[in-house]
């Protein structure tokens, strides 16, 4: 059974319409790659997928069943995670802090209740270390001395912890370097071991083909190709994202991450 379905998807704003009957399916255990351009939808659709915006035709079906979330917190309570490429964590706080953020262990009886540092900043290690992130050895560690892509094993090592079925990666690459990008590519393989269901959003194909098991390509809201791993050359995905102009532009952004 799939984890994650639309079918026919339409989301207006006013007159324009963002989303044009747009199809996918997320299997448990799968890396789905949403591939586009700017302006292609994607933002549109991760809002979609994560309970921000409502369709405004077609059906939604999570779990086997047709969904309408009333809001990301229910999305979230069934357990789909959304990681922005900022992360939203927290620089002057620890990494056991950042990690058990609104959802913090407690110790001792009440009225002297106070956070569990302790636990917490183990079990943080433990997560992270668990991903493959051996640096970071102590939870106390500030999360503003971590690298961009420390801090994306980090949320992404927290969705996990606190039963993500459904991870939404959105750009975890852009901006990071290549050894920084590799980690993140990493995690998400393990991810896809511990049987999540993986949204990789991105704009980068080479990063794309690296982990992905299906793909999905949009243009101006639309699915303008959706096929799996195997089926189609990376130059034949870069050509379907550039709607079939110069790709000479793109191959040389690219190569800066080789």
């Amino acid at each position: 059974m799939s984890l994650m379905e639309l079918r026919n998807v339409d989301k207006y704003f006013g007159t324009t319409h963002a989303l044009k009957k747009v199809s996918m399916t997320v299997e448990p255990g799968k890396i789905l790659c949403l591939l586009g351009d700017n302006g292609a939808g994607k933002s549109t659709l991760i809002k979609v997928l994560s309970g921000y915006h409502q369709p405004s035709s077609g059906a939604l079906i999570f779990e086997g069943r047709e969904t309408r979330f009333s809001g990301p917190r229910e999305a979230r309570k069934r357990g789909i995670a959304t990681v922005h490429q900022d992360v939203g964590s927290i620089p002057l706080m620890s990494v056991g802090r950042n990690f058990f953020l609104g959802a913090e262990p407690v110790t001792g009886q009440w009225p002297l209740r106070r956070f569990d540092s302790a636990l917490a900043n183990r079990v943080a290690v433990e997560q992270m270390q668990a991903f493959g992130l051996t640096r970071v050895k102590s939870g106390d560690q500030l999360v503003g001395t971590m690298s961009g892509g420390e801090r994306q094993v980090l949320a992404i090592g927290r969705a996990m912890y606190f039963g993500a079925k459904m991870l939404i990666l959105d750009e975890p690459t852009s901006a990071l370097g290549v050894k920084e990008a590799s980690m993140v590519l990493k995690m998400m393989r393990i991810a896809r071991e511990n049987g999540a269901g993986i949204v990789f959003i991105t704009h980068n194909a080479r990063h794309a083909m690296a982990v992905g098991d299906e793909f999905c390509v949009l243009i101006q809201g639309e699915v303008a190709a959706d096929f799996k791993r195997g089926e189609k050359t990376r130059e034949e995905v870069l050509n379907l994202m550039a709607g079939g102009e110069d790709m000479a532009e793109l191959e040389e952004d690219l190569e800066q991450v080789d």
